[in-house]
């Protein structure tokens, strides 16, 4: 391993863990649990499956995060006869919690870019642009790799997301 390479995991792996505890307070608070809430919050009506393949969780993994989801009041179904196929959306209290989330994520993050002047944050936004880009070539690989995403900052909106080139052509 270079240098580099060494760099940028003490690195990730610090933010990881400053973000860790990403809803302070809470006893839900976990990766899986913002991961989750913040991915429904960009992606609503999607079912457990589909939140288990994002969250890289198995089945029953998924199905026990949903249902603490659930009990909680962060989530709730959609309308729908059959319980294994709902639709998963966020009540209010999951949106701010998956805003409280990216807050805090977002705090963190900076917290750590604190140290680079201006022109050193262009350069690294540019180069990390360029290297989430090579992280997927499918869309949900892409959907895992941006599960804590900010969507607003990344500038998914105004066709800046680094990965744009994994969304299906008319979604």
């Amino acid at each position: 391993m270079g240098r580099l390479a060494n760099l940028v995991g003490v690195f990730s792996l610090t933010v990881a863990d400053r973000v860790a505890p990403d809803v302070p307070g809470r006893t839900l608070a976990g990766s899986s649990t913002a991961a989750a809430l913040v991915t429904l919050s960009a992606h609503p009506g999607h079912g457990v499956g589909w939140v288990a393949n994002v969250l890289g969780l198995t089945s029953s993994g998924a199905t026990r995060l949903v249902e603490r989801l659930l009990a909680d009041g962060s989530v709730r179904h959609g309308e729908s006869g059959d319980a294994r196929s709902r639709s998963l959306y966020l009540t209010e209290r999951g949106r701010l919690r998956a805003e409280e989330a990216l807050s805090r994520r977002a705090a963190e993050i900076e917290r750590s870019l604190d140290c680079l002047s201006d022109s050193d944050r262009a350069t690294l936004e540019r180069l990390l642009s360029t290297v989430v880009a090579a992280l997927a070539d499918d869309r949900p690989t892409a959907l895992r790799v941006c599960r804590l995403c900010d969507r607003d900052a990344c500038g998914e909106q105004a066709g800046r997301c680094p990965l744009e080139h994994t969304v299906p052509t008319g979604a």
